[in-house]
């Protein structure tokens, strides 16, 4: 038995209204909060919590991005996990190899395309993202439950495709011209301009698309921009042979690069290690110009 058939990786929330309680299918809430510390930096706290107290989509489990579905011995945040763990934590959560996945956050969509993402580059395509996610949702004053949901621990096989992700040589190689490729950069525009940001070395790496992952979405409600607006906002790199897409962890990068997989594009990948890893190397060129 498989679950409901996809045709797109994204859903509606009429799509999945349809669909709730269908057999093989499981919905996730892949939300993380993302608090201002009294530093004045950023801090990431699961969403855990108001996921069993504020509400969830009906019989959503919880996809915990922080601890289960990244590497937790990683040097830097949200690393992605190896295909044990990730193969664990899934069929920890009761996804099988016939199970159709539909998994949303209560930001812009970006933790959501990460869960995509890492369904995607272990080989598993039968997955997609909430249009709108938790705040479309309850903007349509559509049904809530709260508490915890248990699943039945089953097993998931993974198949890697390593070429849905870029490291930092192929990073280096596209900026010296001595790889094809593109960059397109999903952080917000005063960070990508170096007018603002948290680390000591600001802005952008040289020759990026500035593609903030806020902008792709509508402003009220969170659902995605219409395709063909998709496709005017990354029109500069459609025509590359490859994109790899970044921002400061890995994880706007996956809105970015969803938006690109929408518009057509068939050769994405994400930096992984994204700007946690470029500006933590003094030697690797970053820009302070205007996006």
């Amino acid at each position: 038995m498989t679950g409901p058939l996809l045709d797109s990786p994204v859903v509606s929330t009429q799509w999945l209204a349809d669909h709730l309680g269908a057999d093989q299918l499981v919905i996730l809430d892949a939300t993380v909060h993302v608090p201002t510390l009294p530093t004045g930096r950023v801090g990431y706290v699961s969403g855990h919590e108001s996921y069993l107290l504020t509400g969830h989509v009906p019989g959503a489990l919880f996809a915990d991005l922080i601890e289960e579905l990244s590497d937790p011995e990683g040097r830097f945040g949200f690393t992605r996990p190896s295909a044990q763990r990730f193969s664990d934590a899934v069929g920890a959560l009761g996804i099988d190899n016939s199970t159709t996945v539909v998994v949303y956050d209560s930001a812009v969509g970006q933790w959501a395309a990460r869960v995509w993402w890492l369904f995607r580059s272990f080989g598993y395509d039968t997955v997609a993202v909430l249009d709108g996610g938790l705040t479309k949702w309850n903007a349509e004053g559509r049904e809530t439950e709260v508490g915890h949901r248990d699943a039945t621990p089953v097993s998931f096989e993974v198949s890697e495709r390593p070429a849905l992700w870029a490291d930092k040589a192929e990073v280096e190689a596209i900026v010296t011209g001595t790889a094809a490729g593109a960059l397109v950069c999903g952080i917000p525009p005063k960070e990508f301009t170096g007018e603002e940001g948290h680390r000591i070395r600001r802005g952008h790496i040289p020759g990026s698309l500035s593609v903030p992952a806020g902008r792709l979405v509508d402003r009220g409600t969170n659902a995605l921009l219409a395709v063909e607006q998709l496709r005017a906002a990354v029109a500069p790199v459609l025509d590359e042979a490859r994109v790899v897409t970044y921002c400061n962890g890995g994880i706007a990068a996956a809105a970015d690069a969803l938006a690109l997989v929408l518009a057509g594009h068939g050769n994405v990948a994400i930096y992984d290690g994204s700007l946690n890893e470029w500006a933590a190397d003094d030697s690797a060129p970053l820009e302070t110009t205007s996006a």
